[in-house]
Order: C-alpha cells, then structure tokens, then sequence
C-alpha cells in the first residue's frame, strides 16, 4: 500500500512540475508578442476544444434576427458598410452558383468582399503573407435549418496574435476590425 502511495504521489509530483514547465516555456514563447496574444489564443483554443472545428475558432458569427429576410440583410449589410466607408471590392452569390450547376435549390450565400486599399498597402509592407487574408469577407449564410448567419474572419489573431504591430498600423487593423464587427452585428439586427 506504501508503495503505491508512493508511486502515485510520484506520478502527481511529476505532472505538476510538467505543467509549470510547460507554463515557463509557454510564457517564454510569447514574451515577444502582443499582451493580448495570450487570451487570443486561449479563447481561440477553448472554442476548437469544445467544437472540434479549427474554423470556428477562427471566425466571428451572429444569427439573424428572426423575421428578416436574406434581401434585408444582404441590403442592411451593404449599407452598413457604405456609411461606414469600407470599400466593397466584390460580392460572390455562391449560393446561386452551386444552384445552377447542381440543377437543383440549393441554400442562399453571398461572400461580400471589403477593403481598405490603404490599410491593405500598410499590413502588406508590413509582412506580404497579411495579402492572403485580404479582402476582409462577410458571408451571409443560410444554415441546413433555413436560419440566416453572418460570419467574419476573427481579426484578433491577425491584431494580437504575434508581435506587436507598429502601433499606427495596429490602430488602423483597429478601424477595420470596428467596421467588421459592426457590418455584423448591425446587419445580423438589418439595421441601415
């Protein structure tokens, strides 16, 4: 019985040092990123833990509000965005498009595609690799239910995820990620 004791006590002994070296090493790693990158990607971890889906845990999303229609939206959408002056760079009817090659209905989606050309020159002459998240995308969605959502790229990983950003070029990521959130939130409510 000793011995067993002994062992598990052991066993316990070892896990605990495991885990604070692991914590060093961690808070090692990230002394050179931005405060915010360890609550970023904490939160980026718990929602692929509790979903299994790495998508999910790289994206915004609001369900629509009940009674309006993907037309309100899709209008509520680009309206938001006018006023809020972010470029519409170019708009994708999916939905429509598997519609017509599969020759059968098929649910609604619609990828709208917005930028700020001079924000977009700033994060690329910062690292080129930001072009392959560029545009910024909202995509209007109707699920396998027939309830409409709205999804955006998480921008906080791009914002707080490394180093920190030059802080006139994390002010202007700033700006961007404002207008994303508000695209969605207002448009998930069609609010003009």
């Amino acid at each position: 019985m000793r011995l067993a004791k002994n062992i598990l006590a052991l066993i316990g002994l070892i896990a605990i040092v495991g885990g604070v070296v692991a914590t060093i090493k961690a808070q090692t790693l990230l002394a050179g990123f931005d405060p915010e990158a360890r609550a970023t990607y904490e939160h980026m971890a718990k929602v692929l833990l509790e979903t299994g889906n790495p998508a999910e845990a790289t994206v915004w999303k609001a369900k629509v509000r009940d009674g309006l229609t993907f037309d309100d939206v899709d209008q509520a959408i680009k309206s938001v965005a006018t006023t809020m002056n972010i470029k519409n760079v170019g708009e994708l009817p999916l939905g429509d498009q598997v519609e017509k090659m599969q020759g059968s209905p098929w649910r609604k989606l619609k990828i709208y595609l917005y930028c700020n050309p001079l924000t977009a020159a700033k994060m690329i002459d910062y690292s080129d690799a930001f072009s392959a998240y560029l545009p910024c995308r909202i995509a209007l969605l109707q699920d396998k239910a027939g309830k409409l959502w709205i999804y955006t790229l998480n921008m906080d990983m791009l914002i707080y995820g490394g180093k920190p950003l030059p802080p006139e070029l994390k002010q202007e990521a700033f700006k961007v990620k404002e207008i994303m959130q508000a695209i969605l939130n207002r448009g998930a409510e069609g609010e003009f």
